[in-house]
């Protein structure tokens, strides 16, 4: 909203400076060129007059001349007049500038008032954590658990005042705050826990404005399309939220419908001009904090999140995929019908997957579950034609107990809102491949070249980088540490440390660089990774690790396969020394994650951990 009143303002003097008593004119130029001179109306008159009486004096000469000469004559004389029209400098207009002064003085304190009234709750809860982080950080104590845990108090007061401002903004900002939710390697604990209601607990909309929209989209009553229909929504995210109901033709059907929250049609459009206004003004104000990226990015995928039938197929395109090439324990809903704020599916529900008093309760490994999420993922981000879920938070993935199957498989995972999808390219999937598999080798000049293929990456920005797409501190990765120890609290600080004070400038300068898909596999990544680590896994990150290099070495085996075979020369011994090179790169990964995994099944049946 002070977006909003700022813009007005300037436009209401821009007016003032207008061209009020004005209008434009535009001229022609011998070659053709158009360009326009503002000239009041009184000289625009005259000019047509002098047209006009410059015809006059031409056809009416009463001596007789042939037409071919009298045409001569007009032509000559009309380039003249022209020519003396076009050399008279344009009037600029005289303005009373004390008075123009005032009224754009005036207009810009209405505007920023009115955006002060309106967004005071905003302004104070900002103001109260601006005021709060210069208070904790002035005091000093001689304890240092004493200053920890006064400086953790005053994360989790700005936390909470901050998530009452996106809260009541809404929309984008809900979508922003579920991301931030996830940055749990750039941000505090008592910053990423708050957040984390923003993914399943958003303010809902009424059951009457829900009655209305249906009534408007469908030209039916929901009572004529279902036989109940709840009155509270089962949960609310930052766009929609979904009813439990039944149908009319077959009431034994339970079916979970999501309808868009009706104020989006209204608010959305000038969420993204202000979102836009916004980062456009930052950018002017400070250049090195350049995020008109992510407005663009916002422009793009949100309508895309906004359109249900999109979603509908992206949801059946899903299904269809993991049916035919896996056989994970994933159930994506089947979608029954959809418009474009309406969506009709199965109902199928579960607990958070970070609940893990409902793991335990139901004798379901931790471990397990991290590992068939780490499967499913690097199958949607390395598998040929996979679609990319690009909105993997707590929120939109549940698990159910499936006592039809024996432990440590004895769960289903529940994939929900499929609104934002991408089906990344091959070369885009290789060399993120290759990225990885130089990652885990800590093969540094490697990962240095595939990091430009992926992103244009340069020597300068690879730490940053690399710390960004992995979640760990450039040092670990230099010491192949990546794959065998968690990540803490120590080392998140230095993160922060080893990029000095301006982390958060490189870190929105490299983001600008990144290609759009890309960008959506680092947030895929660190969603997934943030769900890892509430899974409190036994083993730490080294099976999910070893999942993800099952997955690369397959992708670039296959690319190696295509390289080699292309080259024809089939009988040539070279040729298949290549081929068997390449697969043994690809088998010594998959028997290492195969060596690894039965290891633990072998611990499990002696009951070893």
């Amino acid at each position: 909203m002070v977006a909003l009143t700022a813009f007005i303002s300037i436009a209401l003097a821009a007016a003032a400076f207008g061209l009020k008593s004005s209008t434009i004119v535009r001229h022609y130029t011998p070659t053709s060129l158009r360009s326009y001179v503002a000239v009041p109306r009184r000289e625009r008159w005259l000019m047509r007059l002098n047209t006009f009486s410059l015809l006059g004096r031409t056809l009416g000469r009463t001596p007789w001349t042939c037409a071919r000469c009298q045409s001569t004559q007009i032509r000559v004389e009309a380039q003249r007049e022209y020519s003396r029209l076009r050399q008279a400098q344009p009037v600029r207009l005289l303005r009373d500038k004390r008075r123009v002064n005032k009224i754009f003085f005036a207009v810009a304190t209405v505007g920023v008032g009115g955006g002060a009234y309106l967004l005071r709750d905003n302004i104070r809860h900002w103001y109260h954590a601006a005021v709060s982080y210069r208070t904790t950080l002035k005091e000093h104590h001689d304890d240092p658990d004493e200053a920890t845990n006064f400086l953790k108090a005053c994360h989790k007061r700005c936390a909470v005042r901050t998530l009452r401002a996106i809260e009541q903004n809404g929309s984008i900002f809900i979508k922003l705050g579920q991301h931030l939710s996830s940055m749990g390697y750039l941000l505090p604990t008592e910053w990423t826990t708050t957040f984390v209601p923003l993914q399943d607990k958003c303010p809902v909309s009424s059951y009457e404005s829900i009655e209305n929209l249906y009534y408007r989209d469908t030209g039916r009553q929901l009572l004529e399309d279902f036989a109940t229909f709840s009155r509270e929504p089962l949960g609310a995210a930052s766009l929609a939220q979904v009813h439990t109901a039944t149908l009319r033709d077959n009431p034994s059907q339970g079916v979970a419908v999501k309808v868009q929250h009706p104020s989006l049609e209204e608010w959305v459009p000038l969420d993204l001009a202000l979102t836009r206004y916004t980062f456009r003004t930052l950018k002017r104000a400070f250049p090195e904090y350049d995020m008109e990226w992510l407005s663009q990015e916002m422009d793009k995928s949100l309508p895309q999140e906004l359109d249900f039938n999109l979603e509908g197929e992206n949801a059946i395109r899903a299904r269809t995929f993991f049916r035919e090439n896996t056989n994970f324990p994933l159930i994506i809903p089947n979608v029954l019908w959809a418009s474009e704020r309406i969506l009709v599916m199965d109902k199928v529900s579960g607990a958070r997957i970070d609940n893990l008093d409902y793991l335990d309760s139901h004798s379901i490994s931790h471990d397990e579950v991290s590992a068939t999420l780490a499967r499913i993922f690097n199958t949607m981000i390395f598998a040929d034609g996979a679609p990319l879920h690009c909105d993997p938070h707590g929120g939109n993935i549940a698990i159910r107990h499936n006592p039809k199957r024996r432990y440590p498989y004895n769960f289903d995972l529940i994939l929900y809102d499929h609104g934002l999808y991408r089906i990344p390219d091959m070369k885009i999937r290789r060399d993120y491949a290759k990225f990885w598999l130089a990652v885990i080798d800590a093969d540094e000049a490697r990962m240095r070249k595939c990091a430009y293929e992926i992103a244009g990456i340069t020597d300068e920005q690879f730490p940053l980088f690399a710390s960004a797409i992995t979640g760990r501190d450039y040092s670990v990765l230099e010491k192949k540490g990546v794959t065998s120890s968690a990540r803490d609290d120590a080392e998140k600080g230095a993160i922060s440390e080893s990029f000095g004070e301006d982390l958060l400038g490189q870190l929105i300068r490299l983001l600008g660089k990144v290609p759009s898909t890309v960008l959506l596999i680092l947030k895929t990544n660190d969603l997934t990774r943030s769900l890892d680590e509430s899974l409190q896994t036994k083993e730490g990150p080294i099976r999910s690790f070893m999942i993800l290099a099952k997955f690369a070495s397959r992708t670039v085996w296959e690319e190696q396969k295509e390289i080699i075979m292309a080259q024809g020369r089939l009988l040539d011994p070279r040729i298949w020394l290549q081929l068997v090179s390449a697969w043994f790169s690809f088998v010594r990964v998959q028997l290492n994650l195969f060596a690894y995994e039965r290891a633990l099944s072998i611990k499990r049946h002696l009951h070893l951990g």
